[in-house]
């Protein structure tokens, strides 16, 4: 049994930490935490799957400092290894190593076949083609005695001739092969012209002999947990090839806030991150290339989406002013910048275009989705949520638009739950829990058939009950509120413990066992209904004061909804988002009411805003536009966020009601118009005071 004295180990991109004794070896650390680390050869050092890294620094959220010497020794089993076969520089085999102090290990992608799921599907939709970056075909005039202009003289009068197009600024690398490329096209060639902007001058990038019928683009949304990227034709505007990772940045810190302390508190932090990250892209860019049998070299535009936080550390700045009020941005509008400017190796003269930033902690990814789903489009009234470690909250129509953040931290995507993991085969991801047996039943990602199923337990034997996800965790919640397993302020009913083998003591509070299995039993602590509480309350209290403000401007006795105001439609955004069952956001809370056939997941709708405005310059003038005209909410600076939070901290809500989700769904401790009953209250400091506890109500199918 470990102790506080004994070292934190922590495991990412997972997330799982626990403390061990000195000596135990790394891979049976991971183990016993249920992280899946390959040994083919029983812990020998013969096969090498098993290795990680180890990141050194200083990580103030875990009060620890991690070194490499916090391991035994290199072995002679892993000189052994590196003599024989390849153990790149900084590796160490976790079946030879063992923990002799703190660590932060990092499972490398290339070691990994358990991998998380990165669930940021491309969109597909069509959009109106006007590139930024254009391929122009002309036939030049052969030099003439009787007219001694220069060849690209010549060139410029054939495109203003052929396209209209005025005199455009040249790179400069167009002009030591352009008599060449001329003569090797016999005068018809084919120029790249960048012009984002009307008012600004085309820029002729490249010239290439013949006709040349095709150049690509890539939209790349960079989020904390996973970076999505999809290439495009500028020509026809398809998407030819996507892919996702997770974001390597996460071994330097699960959330934001963790990632800007890494640089406050470790020198080459910022450095490390920006290397990261702009080293990921570049592998995802090779990947689908390879993938769409594309040269990179034919790769001219680049469009990127991120969070603040990110958006900065990608374009090498220092993010620290993002971690203290006043939350100041080192740039918020839209930048255009060379893409060799971030080291990344496309075509030399590639341009690289960010969309802008919409607040401090509401970033480019969310323009990117208010660009994607349009509010300023409709005269609905339309909420926007990308649910992530950092929620981006968008409400608005055509006549007004507020934005603002909150920090709901990991807790939806598995961190800070006791079995909670990221999205990979394994884990859980649906759950249903019968209200009279309180029993459960599930599904896990790579296996197609529910638990109870006949033939899932040899699936499970095979692929392995490893944790549960984002998606699972909300829904397993939800369940059990509906079940009674969890009272109405999150208080899991101990007295069912005389009811059902699940409820079991767990010091002075109860557990729900979800899954038991001779490898790992998956438990629901009251310390992970909390953790979701803490999440979806900051979540709902967001939300509520973007109402408070669309309703009416600040009064003497502070901002007050109206009740007449109404969400027209929301949209849940974001990998999470996207696998979030609305039904079940309702019933925790972590939205407002609204008619379920209008609220939908909407997926990577960041991604899809990245590449509209890759594929049309006309979007970017658009969303340049909206962004200058959002009003932003800062919820740390409000009053009444606490007010909000503390009533949004009881499932769905202490105060609010949810008619609409009463119709399809009866509620506990609600009426039949889904008005709340009264019940226990809870305390300002988010703890439940000790009273009655909610009744159960009936479910729907």
């Amino acid at each position: 049994m470990s102790d506080e004295t004994d070292p934190l180990v922590l495991f990412m991109p997972s997330g799982r930490r626990g403390r061990f004794a000195r000596g135990t070896s790394l891979i049976a650390a991971a183990r016993s935490l249920g992280v899946h680390v390959e040994s083919v050869c029983g812990g020998r050092g013969i096969c090498g799957r098993c290795q990680v890294e180890i990141v050194e620094g200083a990580f103030a959220k875990h009060k620890i400092v991690s070194a490499a010497h916090h391991l035994s020794p290199v072995s002679a089993t892993e000189t052994r290894y590196a003599e024989k076969r390849v153990l790149k520089s900084g590796r160490r085999l976790s079946c030879a190593a063992t923990i002799e102090g703190d660590l932060v290990v990092d499972l490398p992608s290339d070691m990994a076949v358990n991998t998380a799921v990165v669930r940021k599907a491309v969109d597909t939709r069509v959009f109106p083609r006007d590139p930024a970056i254009r391929l122009l075909f002309v036939e030049v005039p052969e030099p003439d005695m009787h007219a001694p202009l220069g060849d690209l003289d010549r060139v410029f009068a054939a495109l203003e001739g052929d396209w209209s197009l005025a005199r455009p600024t040249v790179e400069h690398s167009v002009l030591p092969l352009l008599q060449k490329t001329l003569r090797e096209g016999a005068w018809q060639v084919t120029c790249a012209i960048a012009h984002d902007h009307e008012e600004d001058r085309p820029h002729l990038l490249a010239i290439y002999p013949g006709l040349k019928n095709e150049a690509y683009g890539i939209a790349v949304d960079i989020g904390s947990t996973t970076i999505a990227l999809s290439l495009s034709s500028l020509l026809s505007g398809a998407t030819i090839a996507a892919t996702g990772a997770p974001n390597p940045q996460i071994r330097f810190g699960e959330d934001l806030m963790s990632r800007v302390s890494y640089v406050m508190m470790n020198p080459g932090g910022r450095a490390e991150m920006t290397r990261a990250v702009r080293e990921a892209v570049q592998a995802m860019i090779e990947t689908v290339s390879a993938e769409a049998n594309v040269s990179t070299a034919d790769i001219m535009d680049c469009v990127f989406v991120g969070n603040p936080v990110m958006h900065h550390l990608f374009l090498g700045i220092d993010p620290t002013e993002l971690g203290q009020a006043p939350f100041a941005l080192a740039l918020s509008g839209a930048l255009a910048l060379p893409a060799a400017d971030l080291d990344l190796t496309l075509h030399p003269a590639a341009r690289a275009y960010l969309l802008p930033c919409i607040a401090g902690h509401v970033g480019a990814d969310a323009a990117a989705a208010t660009l994607s789903e349009g509010p300023h489009r409709q005269d609905e009234t339309m909420l926007l949520v990308d649910v992530g470690t950092n929620a981006e909250i968008v409400l608005g129509n055509r006549n007004r638009l507020l934005a603002a953040s909150s920090p709901t931290g990991p807790a939806f995507e598995g961190a800070e739950i006791s079995c909670g993991q990221r999205a990979a085969p394994g884990a859980i991801e649906r759950v249903r829990i019968d209200p009279l047996t309180l029993e459960p039943r599930f599904k896990v990602i790579g296996i197609d058939i529910w638990s109870d199923d006949p033939g899932f337990a040899d699936a499970a034997a095979a692929l392995g009950v490893t944790g549960i996800c984002g998606s699972g965790i909300v829904e397993v919640v939800a369940e059990m509120f509906l079940a009674g397993i969890v009272t109405e302020d999150g208080v899991i009913d101990g007295a069912l413990a005389a009811r059902t083998p699940r409820v079991v003591a767990n010091g002075r509070t109860f557990a729900y066992v979800l899954h038991e299995a001779p490898q790992r039993t998956l438990t629901i602590l009251q310390t992970d209904i909390r953790a979701i509480q803490l999440a979806k309350a900051a979540l709902y209290a967001g939300i509520k004061l973007l109402i408070d403000r669309f309703s009416q401007p600040a009064t003497a006795d502070g901002l007050r909804s109206d009740p007449t105001v109404r969400i027209d439609r929301i949209a849940l955004a974001g990998a999470f988002g996207s696998f979030i069952e609305p039904r079940y956001a309702m019933v925790l809370g972590l939205v407002p009411d609204c008619d379920l056939d209008r609220c939908k997941a909407v997926g990577n709708a960041a991604g899809a805003g990245a590449r509209m405005a890759l594929l049309n310059r006309a979007y970017r003038r658009e969303i340049e536009t909206t962004v200058s005209r959002i009003e932003k909410i800062e919820t740390a600076l409000e009053p009444a966020f606490q007010d909000h939070f503390v009533a949004a901290m009881a499932f769905p809500n202490k105060r609010d009601a949810f008619p609409a989700l009463a119709r399809v769904q009866a509620l506990p401790n609600r009426d039949a118009a889904g008005m709340p009953l009264p019940g226990r209250s809870i305390s300002a400091s988010g703890t439940p005071d000790r009273g009655r506890r909610g009744g159960r109500a009936g479910r729907s199918a």
